[in-house]
């Protein structure tokens, strides 16, 4: 299973939205700039993750989007799952039985693939939004040094 851009970039989004839940409503503006992805791609993507449940957009002065579940209930497969087609179909379809004509190494790869979305289904935004690097996560970096900087700050 191969985490797209699309894929990694709304787990960024949700990471920014869970790190920012007790300030309101999150402009995708605010995340744009945060996190160095285009608005309009933004806007795509929470297009999807409203779509899904995930979030709620609040219009008007003041607003943007809030999660619409608490971070602890929300999955990275949740997330994957609502963007990227491949990963939702993946994840559905059922592992068939060992079957002799097909070759090891798609058993294997389905398999693996598998437990890898089992285990991101088990893990939460709130746990990946917790941990000592997440208010640092950046997509793209500004410049080399733009984690170091605002580690310091």
């Amino acid at each position: 299973m191969k985490i797209s851009t699309k894929g990694r970039y709304a787990i960024t989004a949700m990471i920014e939205l869970a790190l920012r839940h007790k300030q309101g409503p999150v402009t995708l503006a605010d995340i744009s700039v945060e996190q160095s992805i285009s608005v309009s791609y933004l806007e795509q993507l929470f297009a999807q993750l409203r779509k899904h449940g995930l979030v709620t957009g609040l219009r008007g002065p003041g607003g943007g989007y809030c999660l619409r579940r608490p971070a602890s209930e929300v999955s990275i497969a949740d997330i994957l799952r609502a963007v990227d087609d491949s990963v939702a179909a993946t994840a559905s379809k059922p592992l068939m039985p060992e079957d002799e004509a097909r070759p090891v190494s798609l058993r294997l790869w389905d398999r693996l693939s598998h437990q890898i979305y089992d285990y991101l289904d088990n893990v939460s935004l709130a746990e990946v939004a917790t941990t000592k690097d997440a208010p640092r996560i950046t997509t793209v970096p500004k410049s080399p040094f733009s984690n170091l900087h605002r580690s310091a700050a």
